[in-house]
C-alpha cells in the first residue's frame, strides 16, 4: 500500500504559510521512524522538473520507515509570496522551520537534510542538532548555479542577437537591487546574492554523508570539482560516502524522467 501524504500549510513569519507534504512512516514498519528527513528542492524551474522523482523517493523512504517533510520555500510551488520577493535569507529560515516541525512531530530519530541540486547549498549550516546530509547531484557552488541560471535568459536572446553584454547588465541590475526577468521568472536581488555567496562547505558537527550523482555512462566518474568538495568534508571529519549511479539528469530533461537507481541507492544509504 502506497503511504498517503498529510498536506497542510506551515504558518511563517508575517502571516505566511509554506505548503508542507508530510509522509509518515508505513505502519507496516513499525516501531518509531528510522530517520527523519527534511527535503530541500532544487532552484526555479529544476523544482517542478523533479517533483515527480522527490515524489517517488519519499513515498519509498517513508515504505522503509522513515519519516519525510517536504516543503515549499518562499516563493515556490504554492507557498506564500512571489519568487521574486524571497531571498536567500527567507529560505534559510525555511529551512530552520521545516527543522522544528520535524523536530516536534519526530523527536528521537536521526536528521537528515535531503538536498537537490542548489537545494544541496541551503543544508550546511549550525542547525543546533546532529544532522547527517544525503545529497543528490549536489551544486557545490552558488556561483557557478546562479550563472548557470543567468545564462538561460542569454540562450533565448542569442536567437535575437540580443545576447551581447546581456550577462553584464544582468548582473549591474542585480547588484543595483533591480530584479530580472528570466525563462519566467522573476529573481530578486536579495536571493541572488544569497546564492552567489553560498558553497557547499562543511560546518557544525560532523556526521554522515550520502553523495549520490547520476550518469548515463558506464565509466562515469566523480568530477574533480565534486572530488574536491568532497575532500573538504572528508577532512572536516565527515564521513563521506560518493557513489554514482545509472539515470538521466530528470532536473532539466525535456520531458519528465525517472531515475529509479537512484532511488534504490538511497533506501541503502539511509538504511
Amino acid at each position: 500500500m502506497i503511504p498517503h501524504a498529510d498536506v497542510f500549510f506551515l504558518p511563517a513569519a508575517g502571516g505566511e504559510q509554506r505548503l508542507c507534504l508530510f509522509h509518515a512512516p508505513s505502519s507496516a514498519s513499525r516501531g518509531a521512524a528510522r530517520s527523519k528527513v527534511l527535503y530541500l528542492h532544487p532552484f526555479a524551474e529544476e523544482m517542478n522538473k523533479s517533483r515527480r522523482m522527490a515524489a517517488l523517493a519519499c513515498r519509498a523512504l517513508a515504505e522503509a520507515g522513515h519519516a519525510v517533510l517536504q516543503i515549499d520555500l518562499r516563493g515556490c510551488g504554492d507557498s506564500s509570496a512571489d519568487f521574486g520577493d524571497a531571498s536567500w535569507a527567507d529560505w534559510r529560515a525555511d529551512v530552520r522551520l521545516g527543522l522544528e516541525w520535524l523536530d516536534a512531530h519526530v523527536p528521537d530519530a536521526p536528521l537528515w537534510l535531503w538536498g537537490l541540486r542548489a537545494g544541496c547549498l541551503l543544508a550546511p549550516a549550525d542547525w543546533g542538532r546532529p544532522v547527517n546530509h544525503l545529497f543528490w547531484q549536489p551544486m557545490t557552488s552558488g556561483k557557478v548555479a546562479l550563472q548557470q541560471f543567468l545564462r538561460l535568459k542569454l540562450a533565448a536572446e542569442m536567437v535575437s542577437g540580443a545576447s551581447k553584454g546581456l550577462m553584464e547588465q544582468m548582473k549591474a541590475e542585480l547588484a543595483a537591487g533591480r530584479p530580472v526577468e528570466i525563462a519566467g521568472y522573476r529573481l530578486g536581488a536579495g536571493l541572488a546574492s544569497g546564492l552567489e555567496a553560498a558553497k557547499l562547505a562543511p560546518t557544525g558537527a560532523a556526521g554522515r554523508v550520502e553523495w549520490l550523482e547520476v550518469s548515463t555512462r558506464d565509466d562515469a566518474a566523480l568530477t574533480p570539482v565534486s572530488a574536491q568538495a568532497i575532500k573538504g568534508w572528508q577532512e572536516a571529519g565527515w564521513a563521506v560516502r560518493p557513489q554514482i549511479v545509472s539515470g538521466p539528469g530528470f532536473w532539466s530533461t525535456s520531458e519528465i524522467e525517472l531515475a529509479p537507481a537512484l532511488i534504490a541507492r538511497t533506501l541503502e544509504a539511509l538504511s
